[in-house]
């Protein structure tokens, strides 16, 4: 199984890839439960909890600038990709549109399917991250979170949250899908933070 699909990391490429972990040779798909088909017509992006409440459009996010992203991409099962090549709207684009409460320091991101996972404010605000519309120059696959996914490349893969619709802004952490079912509450690559230790 590790050499028809997966491979270790070569002499150039193993200080970007964290321990642990092997290049993927495809692009593997995985996915609890059914992969939700949502339209661009009926697909919307909201936010509320510390934040001015909103509520945006497919036309909306398509009014941002667009840019290209190359990105490594390491899930927690223990496969990388290397520089996938993305187009997206920055995270730090997108923010501008809404008002922040003060008091916020951490999101729960929403998705299509009832998907949750968490993130802090900080992780979420880096300049790296973007919301992905296209991978490798198509429009983004429903299999890999199309019609918009979250693009977090600095922790593991859960949180870059497919199909997402909606960010809650929390005061204090929560867990989400994952989180409460093991998994680290911050799941950082090159730290190995896979498991839960609680």
């Amino acid at each position: 199984m590790l050499g028809k699909f997966f491979q270790p990391p070569g002499e150039e490429d193993k200080n970007r890839v964290p321990p642990g972990q092997h290049l993927a040779k495809g692009f593997p798909v995985l996915t609890y439960g059914a992969t939700p088909q949502v339209s661009i017509e009926e697909w919307e992006f909201s936010v509320w909890g510390l934040v001015q409440p909103a509520t945006f459009t497919w036309a909306d996010f398509m009014e941002l600038p667009q840019h290209e992203f190359s990105a490594d991409f390491h899930c927690v099962t223990r496969w990388s990709k290397l520089d996938v090549k993305w187009t997206g709207i920055k995270v730090t684009d997108f923010i501008k549109l809404i008002t922040i409460d003060a008091k916020a320091a951490h999101i729960m991101e929403h998705c299509y399917g009832g998907y949750t996972t968490n993130i802090s404010l900080p992780d979420f605000l880096r300049e790296e991250n973007f919301f992905a519309v296209k991978l490798f120059g198509e429009p983004l696959p429903p299999e890999h979170g199309g019609p918009l996914r979250l693009v977090v490349p600095h922790l593991y893969a859960w949180k870059s949250a497919k199909w997402i619709n909606g960010l809650e802004f929390l005061e204090r952490e929560e867990f989400g899908f994952w989180e409460r079912n093991g998994y680290h509450r911050r799941g950082e690559p090159w730290a190995e933070e896979r498991y839960s230790s609680m």
